[in-house]
């Protein structure tokens, strides 16, 4: 196993753990999205037979509003993207692009009224979000380097 599956796996459990047995875990998986899953599931998942499901991540973390196994997958982005010097013209580029589907997305939704379409409209409106942190980083990297 990988690191990170490793970390996941640690986290899934005391979140599990959490929740309080796994016929709890389960009714909660499948309250969240609808989809059935057995406690033998959970057991296989907790004993580290089956690797979890980003639908079992989403429900047990919404459910307890602890997010650790999130927290983690977005530390290993950040580090990723901390170890890349970007250009500066490149992030315009990326915010150039996000923003346009973004604006796509918002003016799909307000046709619409499935929900559907306002997930890909909040999901654009995420993905501008971040990669204008990512430019502001570079420009504060770049800020305190010239000082």
């Amino acid at each position: 196993m990988s690191n990170i599956l490793d970390t996941m796996h640690l986290h899934m459990r005391a979140l599990v753990m959490r929740i309080g047995c796994y016929d709890a875990a389960a009714e909660t998986i499948s309250a969240r999205f609808g989809r059935g899953v057995a406690k033998g599931t959970i057991s296989k998942l907790m004993a580290g037979a089956l690797d979890w499901r980003l639908v079992d991540v989403i429900a047990i973390e919404d459910a307890l509003g602890w997010f650790p196994v999130t927290r983690a997958l977005a530390q290993r982005m950040a580090a990723h993207d901390a170890g890349r010097a970007v250009p500066i013209v490149e992030h315009a580029g990326e915010i150039c692009r996000e923003a346009g589907e973004a604006v796509a997305a918002l003016l799909s939704a307000s046709q619409s009224a499935r929900g559907q379409d306002y997930a890909q409209a909040v999901k654009e409106m995420q993905d501008v979000v971040l990669v204008a942190q990512r430019a502001i980083v570079t420009l504060q990297n770049r800020m305190e380097e010239a000082e």
